[in-house]
């Protein structure tokens, strides 16, 4: 299964809601990809409760560590690396997954390596195209991070634009509650707005200061909340699929006007999505139909890739493995690390 050249690293992501665990050969080689959700946990309270997800992380995070173990075929012995995810993210969530991966690490005479999480989801990419490589421009949008990137290397980074206030998954989280469609709000809304008309109601489109990649979602998420108070104060009907399709639209012409405006502007031909609102299915079309029109390629990995897992993780892992960067054993949770920092 390994041979004396590959590299295997065992991936440990635990930085909201899914205890996940991975080993990737070579940085691209999917071996396993073992995922415990905790939905069905956080449904019944509309959103993640951060405490109750470090006590799930803590009873599931060593069946999930040697099932990922038992599908790749390997053992501990045949792991060169432990790549975990230290942030940014719920800090009790990070805690668990931190603390098994520095435990291992000591237990087994392993290298540590901490990865940052927003550099997972872009190395998910890698994942899903072996071939793919740096440069390229990159949206990174899920629940708690909207970025636009110049990736110029593997761990080499430029941030073009970030959100102001809400990510664009916060936002579509706010909206799925307030029209009663529950939790997760991304894959809801997706789905109730292919049932209803993008084109019923207007709601603003914030493309903030000319030329600037910054991204902003607080107002249209409170002129969704306005739309809906108004229509109930006037006991008005309001169609719940027609909200979905018309506040989704909203938000796609932003992403993707953007990013594409933003690969004009650093001359490259390629554009990535990662992260969990890239799993959406009227971004990833629209995205790719721009794309198409101005003749630049685009690359987005696979749902199971786009929401938090471990093979990403041990993604980033190997590249700043074979850079020669190690973590020691006072590697700590950093719930607010930045892209770059270490």
């Amino acid at each position: 299964m390994k041979d004396s050249n590959d590299i295997l690293i065992l991936g440990i992501e635990s930085s909201c809601d899914e205890t996940a665990a991975s080993v990737v050969k070579n940085g691209r080689i999917v071996m396993s990809n073992v995922i415990s959700s905790q939905i069905a946990v956080h449904t019944v309270y509309g959103g993640v409760v951060p405490e109750i997800a470090s006590r799930k992380h803590v009873e599931n995070i060593d069946y999930v560590i040697d099932s990922a173990l038992k599908e790749a075929g390997v053992t501990f012995d045949d792991i060169d690396a432990i790549a975990v995810t230290y942030g940014p993210g719920l800090v009790g969530a990070l805690l668990v997954g931190v603390s098994e991966a520095k435990a291992l690490a000591y237990a087994l005479n392993k290298p540590l390596v901490g990865v940052n999480h927003i550099e997972g989801h872009i190395c998910a990419n890698y994942i899903q195209d072996i071939n793919f490589e740096p440069p390229y421009v990159a949206l990174v949008v899920s629940g708690g991070h909207s970025h636009l990137l110049y990736v110029k290397g593997y761990d080499d980074f430029e941030i073009l634009g970030r959100t102001r206030d809400d990510a664009a998954g916060e936002a579509y989280d706010k909206v799925a509650r307030a029209i009663g469609m529950g939790y997760p709000g991304g894959s809801k809304i997706d789905a109730a707005a292919k049932e209803g008309n993008a084109e019923a109601i207007e709601f603003p489109r914030v493309f903030l200061e000319e030329n600037s990649f910054d991204f902003s979602f607080s107002g249209l998420k409170s002129a969704v909340l306005n739309y809906l108070n108004k229509m109930k104060m006037t006991n008005t009907e309001i169609n719940p699929n027609d909200v979905a399709a018309s506040f989704q639209k909203a938000v796609i012409e932003v992403l993707t006007q953007k990013t594409i405006a933003a690969a004009k502007f650093k001359g490259v031909t390629k554009v990535a999505m990662a992260g969990g609102v890239s799993s959406n299915s009227a971004l990833r079309s629209e995205m790719k139909r721009l794309c198409d029109e101005n003749g630049f390629s685009l690359n987005v990995p696979a749902p199971v890739f786009c929401t938090d897992n471990a093979a990403m993780i041990a993604s980033a892992g190997y590249y700043e493995y074979i850079k020669g960067v190690r973590s020691g054993l006072d590697l700590n949770a950093n719930p607010n690390l930045k892209l770059g920092e270490r």
